[in-house]
């Protein structure tokens, strides 16, 4: 197992470099493009979040766009937050905090584009619609090989890797609190939270959605109230860790083990965990929503991006370089953030950090289950598979509680490398479609109208299924004026 997870960790050093390029590249040409609407429309990212869904089927409503939006924080949000991070910053040190924030705000424009077009070539199903990276593929460019292809990575990484990575953060956290001997009780661990994944994600969106949609709001907001109380206790040592995090960044102050090139590398590499802009997963989540234009989602889902790194990364950020960790050693994870945060507030907060990981953790888990499961219907429309597949991901929940955190984090990291790839690669001669939706959007905002799409609009968008009118929300109302 050891042999496994250097042998992976040697191909990520290599083929991680050629996924920044692209990343950053990629960010920093849809943010010229869409002339940094990731920081213009901020605003109008909000406002959109709340649009209620229609009848899209016998009086069922369709998933709103907060709904979904609460799917791909779920997958978004995770122990990558709390682990993730702790890792970067022994690893990379105080630096790779800086490189997320830039990777999250390039990764705005980015997100908005995948998952705008993920909800212009979705397709409906019963009482639902499903889109993601491989539709826009197949119908957008004809690529049906490829498309194939990318969704079997997106059903591997999200039935057998993330689950495992998420059940393994929480059981670590768990095992910091009890140290227990022995395999036994991290196995138990994993039969209960393999259970209880079970009874959600075999109820299919709508009661993954109901839950994420209570769960996520819960969790961020509880993390980072005691995130900010840690700040406001250190409010003097504030600016200095400011100055910290900028200056091993961009190099003027170095530490061993931990120096420019580090710090930019761990940063970039968690943040795509965290916030998973570019890498294809999102857009699955995005294309559920029953909204009036494309474009909300793709509002919607950089707002998302920022939650995660922005905020809830960033809480996580403070509370462990206001206790003033060492850099450049190991790699920590969970044990360094519960540390972090018992020397600040005291004891209690490594049973309240427990529970917050299970929460951020489990949600993730449902947010990637889900995603697997788009891509396996698009693969093969069954129900047989879709449950063979829900039942793969609660067996990995268990093998996650007992398996070695360094290979775990290798492959995660390997197979979102290649998923990025994959997508950010389409994602390019789609660009101009995204462009269209963008400038339809805010020519329909300029008139103080509240836009509403329709599939004439951009005729040279191909293999556009949607759109087409039947769904309510697409119909203008007689009263069409919004305040601006």
């Amino acid at each position: 197992m050891e042999t496994l997870a250097t042998a992976v960790e040697t191909i990520n050093e290599n083929y991680w470099y050629f996924v920044i390029a692209l990343l950053c590249l990629a960010g920093m040409w849809f943010t010229i493009r869409t002339g940094a609407m990731q920081i213009r429309w901020l605003p109008e990212m909000f406002r959109t979040i709340t649009e209620k869904p229609s009848d899209i089927s016998e009086g069922k409503k369709g998933i709103s766009a907060f709904r979904a939006f609460t799917i791909s924080a779920a997958a978004r949000v995770g122990s990558a937050n709390v682990a993730g991070v702790a890792i970067a910053i022994t690893v990379g040190g105080p630096g790779s905090v800086f490189w997320m924030w830039v990777l999250a705000i390039l990764g705005g424009a980015t997100s908005f584009i995948e998952s705008a077009l993920a909800q212009l070539y979705k397709v409906r199903r019963r009482d639902s619609y499903v889109g993601g990276p491989a539709y826009y593929m197949r119908d957008g460019l004809g690529w049906k090989k490829v498309a194939v292809c990318f969704a079997v990575i997106v059903t591997v990484t999200y039935g057998f890797i993330f689950p495992t990575v998420q059940a393994n953060s929480i059981a670590a956290s768990i095992d910091t609190q009890f140290s227990f001997e022995g395999r036994a009780p991290m196995f138990a661990i994993g039969v209960v939270l393999a259970l209880l994944t079970a009874a959600v994600v075999f109820g299919g969106v709508r009661r993954l959605s109901s839950v994420t949609e209570i769960m996520v709001p819960i969790m961020a907001v509880g993390y980072v109230a005691v995130a900010l109380f840690v700040v406001a206790i250190n409010i003097g040592e504030v600016p200095g860790m400011v100055g910290l995090i900028v200056g091993h960044a961009l190099g003027f102050k170095e530490v061993a083990g931990a120096a420019l090139g580090a710090a930019f590398m761990q940063g970039v590499r968690r943040g795509l965990f965290s916030n998973e802009a570019g890498m294809g997963s999102i857009p699955n989540a995005a294309a559920t929503a029953s909204v009036s234009h494309p474009a909300k989602q793709g509002l919607v889902q950089s707002l998302g991006v920022y939650l995660d790194t922005l905020v809830v990364c960033s809480a996580t950020a403070f509370i462990i370089l206001l206790s003033n960790p060492e850099y450049g050693g190991e790699a920590e994870g969970i044990s360094l953030t519960q540390n972090a945060l018992a020397g600040q507030v005291g004891d209690w907060a490594i049973p309240f950090l427990i529970v917050t990981i299970f929460f951020l953790a489990f949600s993730s888990i449902l947010g990637s289950a889900y995603i697997g499961e788009v891509n396996v219907r698009f693969i093969r429309e069954s129900d047989v598979w879709v449950n063979v597949f829900r039942a793969i991901v609660c067996v990995m929940v268990v093998i996650g509680t007992v398996s070695s955190l360094e290979l775990v984090w290798n492959l995660a990291d390997l197979f979102m490398g290649v998923m990025a790839t994959i997508n950010l690669i389409a994602l390019i001669p789609l660009a101009k479609i995204g462009l269209r939706l963008m400038n339809n959007y805010g020519a329909q905002r300029k008139q103080r109208l509240e836009p509403v799409f329709s599939r004439e609009d951009i005729p040279e968008a191909r293999g556009v299924s949607a759109w087409d009118g039947t769904d309510p929300i697409t119909v203008r109302t007689p009263d069409p004026e919004v305040k601006a």
